[in-house]
């Protein structure tokens, strides 16, 4: 499986993602540091949130094979920069979390990411799983058909 990052702002639903992602039953708790695994690179919301912090981020990026943007579909706003996917020399997906919340607009969520040039987007619940095994088969495709 390809190695994934994780990034996205405080409570985009980065971690839960992660463990629906292993398999694992989703359970909250905040993410410290970034947590490096052999397939899933998990970073704080703080990173992306606080200039003085997305160094690691710039740094951990090189380290995947792919770059997720964390989005989740009730958010009022995106922090992600338009065509942010330019600066990026790995491939750039989104990710909408949280499509079974009462207040998701994932179509929103869905523009905001191909704003910031994530393609493709994937929209998930780590929850119900779905779109969970459409990602899990995207990260499991062979680097050379890209």
């Amino acid at each position: 499986m390809r190695k994934l990052i994780l990034i996205g702002r405080v409570a985009a639903g980065k971690t839960t993602l992660r463990q629906a992602l292993m398999g694992e039953t989703p359970h909250y708790y905040k993410t410290q540091y970034i947590q490096y695994t052999d397939v899933i690179i998990d970073t704080p919301g703080e990173y992306t949130e606080l200039r003085n912090l997305s160094g690691p981020l710039a740094l951990y990026a090189y380290e995947a094979d792919v770059v997720g943007l964390v989005l989740s579909a009730d958010e009022p706003y995106s922090i992600f920069n338009p065509k942010l996917s330019a600066i990026v020399n790995r491939p750039v997906i989104g990710l909408i979390t949280g499509i079974d919340k009462p207040r998701a607009n994932v179509g929103r969520a869905r523009r905001w990411l191909k704003l910031a040039g994530c393609d493709p987007i994937f929209a998930v619940s780590s929850y119900t799983r779905e779109g969970i095994d459409e990602l899990l088969d995207f990260l499991s495709e062979d680097e050379k058909k890209e």
